[in-house]
C-alpha cells in the first residue's frame, strides 16, 4: 500500500523541510496569540484598526514593486485584499485580480503570458536581457497553473499549518510568474487568501502581512534571490528580436518541484512580526491617538479635521509643533497652549 502525504500533485508539489525553526514557529500558536490578543480589545478599535491596516497593507505591496499609488488605487487594491478568502482560485480569479492591480492596461498584455518573461534590467547600450529571474516557459503555464491551483485546494483541505501552505502556493505563483505584470501584489494577496481559506487571519480584521514584508524588505528580496538566483545557471536562454529572452530547455520541473524551505522559514518569521508588533502598535496608537484627542476637544473643543491635521504635524516634527505650521495653520494657539499641547503629546504618545 502507498500512502499519498505529500502538499501538491505530479504538476505542482513544493517540498518544505520540517526545520528546527519551523518546528519553534508551529509551537508558538501564534494564531492562538493573534485571537488572545484581540480579544481584549474593544469592537469599535479591532474595526478602526482593521481599516486602517487595509489601506496600509495596500500600500505596503506597491511600495515593495517600487511604486507609489495613488489613494484611490490603493483602496481599489485593499478593497480586494479585503475580499481574500472568500474566492476560489482559479485562473478565472487570477485574471480578475490582476484586472485590479493594473489600472492602465494599455502598455501590459494582460491575462496569462504568451512569450517569456523574466525579471531583471536591460544592458543600457544594447538592450540586452540582464536576469534576476527568468519566468516559466509560457509554453508550461497551463500545467503549471492548474497543478498550483489543485495544490491549494489539497493544502486547504488538509491540516497542513497555515503559514506553510500560503508560503508553498504565494512563492510557487511568484516564481512561475504567469503574467507579464502584476504577480508580486498577486503573490502576497495569496498570502492572505490562503491564511483567511485556513482560519487563521479571522476576527474581522485584515492581517497585514505585507506590511511586515515591507519592513523586512531586504530579507525578503534575499528569499526571492536564494531560489531564482542559482536556477540561473540552470536555465539556456537566449534573446530575442524585443529584448525578451527565450528559454531553450525544459525547466518545467524547477517550478513545480522547489524547495520552498526559506520562503516558509521568512513568512512565518513575518506572520510572528504581524502578531506581536504591527498589529499591536496599530491597536495602541489608536487608542493614544482617542486620549490625545479627547483632551483637545475637552480643552480647545476642537474639530476632527484639525486633530487630525495637528497631530499629523507633531508626528512629522517629533512632537513640537514647527513654527511654519504654527504660522500658517495654528496661529490661534498661545505660547502657553502649544506648550500643553505638545507636553500633552509626549506624554500620551512617546510613553513606554
Amino acid at each position: 500500500m502507498i500512502i499519498n502525504n505529500l502538499p501538491g500533485n505530479r504538476n505542482f508539489c513544493p517540498m518544505v523541510r520540517r526545520t528546527e525553526l519551523l518546528i519553534a514557529y508551529e509551537n508558538e500558536q501564534l494564531e492562538e496569540k493573534k485571537r488572545d490578543y484581540l480579544s481584549g480589545v474593544t469592537k469599535e478599535i479591532i474595526q478602526r484598526t482593521s481599516a486602517f491596516l487595509l489601506l496600509k497593507d495596500s500600500k505596503a505591496s506597491f511600495t515593495i514593486e517600487g511604486e507609489s499609488p495613488k489613494s484611490t488605487r490603493a483602496a481599489r487594491w485593499g478593497k480586494a485584499i479585503g475580499q481574500a478568502g472568500t474566492h476560489e482560485l482559479t485562473k478565472e480569479e487570477l485574471n480578475r485580480l490582476q484586472q485590479i492591480v493594473i489600472e492602465d492596461s494599455r502598455f501590459v498584455d494582460m491575462g496569462f503570458r504568451k512569450q517569456g518573461g523574466f525579471i531583471g534590467e536591460h544592458e543600457r547600450s544594447t538592450g540586452e536581457p540582464i536576469p534576476n529571474h527568468i519566468s516559466a516557459k509560457w509554453e508550461d503555464l497551463d500545467e503549471l497553473t492548474n497543478g498550483l491551483i489543485e495544490a491549494n485546494h489539497l493544502m486547504l483541505n488538509d491540516d497542513i499549518n497555515a503559514v506553510i501552505a500560503a508560503a508553498s502556493i504565494a512563492f510557487g505563483f511568484v516564481f512561475i510568474h504567469p503574467f507579464e505584470d502584476g504577480n508580486g501584489r498577486i503573490h502576497r494577496y495569496l498570502i492572505h487568501h490562503i491564511l483567511a481559506k485556513k482560519g487563521f487571519a479571522n476576527n474581522n480584521i485584515i492581517f497585514p502581512v505585507s506590511s511586515s514584508i515591507l519592513d523586512h524588505i531586504d530579507n525578503y528580496r534575499k528569499v526571492l534571490e536564494s531560489y531564482s538566483q542559482p536556477l540561473l545557471d540552470f536555465i539556456e536562454w537566449e534573446e530575442t528580436h524585443d529584448h525578451n529572452v527565450s528559454v531553450l530547455n525544459d525547466t518545467k520541473d524547477y517550478y513545480r518541484y522547489f524547495d520552498a524551505t526559506r520562503q516558509a522559514e521568512f513568512l512565518f518569521y513575518c506572520v510572528k512580526d504581524t502578531v506581536e508588533n504591527v498589529i499591536p502598535n496599530e491597536v495602541q496608537y489608536l487608542k493614544r491617538y482617542d486620549t490625545f484627542k479627547a483632551f483637545l476637544e475637552n480643552t480647545f473643543e476642537m474639530p476632527d479635521n484639525k486633530v487630525s491635521l495637528l497631530v499629523r504635524f507633531l508626528e512629522q516634527n517629533k512632537g513640537s509643533l514647527s513654527k511654519i505650521k504654527r504660522e500658517k495653520t495654528f496661529s490661534i494657539f498661545t505660547n502657553d497652549e502649544v506648550k500643553q499641547i505638545e507636553g500633552t503629546y509626549k506624554n500620551i504618545f512617546e510613553r513606554e
